[in-house]
């Protein structure tokens, strides 16, 4: 009798360590599972018209994209920050507006150079007729980037064209439509190192 109760007890603890490695072994399983299938969703790209920010990243990315080569990093011009006073009707305020243009190499960031009194110019003009609301938003700063870019190219010699333009073309009847060149800009990209509006 002394061995069938020996036997008794032993088998429940044997088992009890069998259910313990089911249990590790299925939530590792799960943990794995779990992981593959956050990889897999976050490299999925956004489907048209869901919200994200990829999606609003790519809608917004400028029209000409560079391709940045590791070899030969981009160049970037530091203008110096802008304050002017914005166009809102009601109140009196102001923007002060870091602005830093990407190019692709020296020899275009000595021509931006070139041609920074009026490339300046051409910026303050577009701050200037902007309101607090319009700069306010992640919507209005992209926009406000496209409108610098198409700026600081203008005095080069570059005519890009407007985000009006743009829109009022995917909108008209497809009737013979002469088909613009592409316009590569020798500007990459407009970055904003501040941006502060009071």
């Amino acid at each position: 009798m002394a061995t069938a109760a020996a036997e008794t007890a032993a088998a429940p603890a044997g088992s009890g360590k069998k259910k313990l490695i089911i249990i590790v072994v299925g939530v590792l399983v799960l943990v794995l599972v779990a992981a593959g299938a956050f990889l897999v969703l976050k490299k999925k790209p956004p489907a048209e018209g869901e919200d994200g920010e990829e999606a609003a990243a790519e809608s917004h990315a400028p029209a000409a994209a560079h391709k940045v080569d590791p070899s030969h990093p981009p160049v970037f011009v530091p203008l110096d920050p802008f304050t002017v006073n914005l166009a809102d009707k009601d109140v009196d305020r102001f923007a002060q507006v870091g602005v830093t243009l990407e190019v692709g190499d020296a020899k275009i960031a000595d021509q931006v150079k070139a041609y920074m009194p009026a490339i300046r110019s051409n910026i303050l003009m577009v701050l200037s007729h902007k309101t607090s609301a319009d700069l306010l938003s992640r919507e209005g700063k992209e926009k406000l980037a496209k409108e610098i870019m198409r700026e600081s190219v203008r005095p080069m010699g570059v005519e890009l064209p407007d985000e009006d333009e743009e829109e009022e073309a995917d909108t008209t009847p497809k009737k013979k439509k002469k088909k613009k060149p592409v316009v590569v800009s020798p500007v990459n990209q407009v970055l904003f190192s501040n941006f502060i509006v009071q």
